[in-house]
């Protein structure tokens, strides 16, 4: 069954209007910050984890904990090698080499320790990304090209769209490892964006 995009996303036209594009990257930095405190209150209910539990087969998209927290590393890094320059996001083996990147559901780190530290080292880099002048209206209004990973081919997309979607593919991951926690009886708690930003008045 094939879904039909709307008409909406086919014909979507650049933003041209600076205020809109000023918009665009208060929420950017904004989604920044929301990835950087899920991954750690992700990260800390995974830590009570076993590495057994982290590493079962719980029938996700990627199978387990363990391998949808590196997928998300993974991407992360390529998508943000996209936009910051590849030489800037490689991963680096336990002798200093470079990890070649194969495929999406390669495993960078086997252990949940050097995992964990390098989650942490990728979102200071791109909370420190979307806070510097190098995402200016700008480039929310370039396009970007690139080449595929998950489907053959060279593509162009509009900016905007590839930064929306790096931090919404973000969100549709941890919410599958929500799910993998709820199943080995682990609660990972609030996570809604709300609650990151909200003031109680009465």
């Amino acid at each position: 069954m094939v879904v039909e995009r709307p008409p909406s996303i086919l014909t979507a036209t650049p933003i041209s209007a600076e205020p809109m594009g000023m918009n665009l990257i208060a929420q950017f930095r904004t989604m920044a910050q929301y990835n950087t405190w899920m991954n750690r209150s992700i990260y800390e209910t995974c830590a009570a984890l076993s590495d057994e539990e982290r590493r079962r087969d719980l029938h996700a998209f990627f199978g387990s904990i363990h391998r949808t927290l590196n997928h998300l590393l993974l991407t992360d890094r390529v998508q943000m090698g996209r936009f910051a320059g590849t030489d800037r996001m490689q991963s680096l083996d336990e002798a200093g080499r470079v990890i070649e990147i194969r495929s999406l559901d390669q495993e960078l780190y086997a252990d949940f320790a050097t995992l964990r530290r390098e989650r942490e080292k990728t979102d200071a880099m791109i909370e420190a990304w979307t806070a510097s002048n190098e995402i200016t209206v700008e480039f929310v209004e370039r396009d970007m090209i690139y080449d595929a990973m998950s489907a053959a081919g060279r593509y162009r997309v509009p900016m905007w769209i590839a930064v929306t979607h790096f931090f919404n593919h973000q969100t549709h991951h941890r919410g599958q490892i929500t799910t993998l926690l709820s199943q080995l009886g682990r609660d990972a708690g609030v996570t809604d964006l709300m609650a990151l930003h909200r003031v109680k008045i009465g």
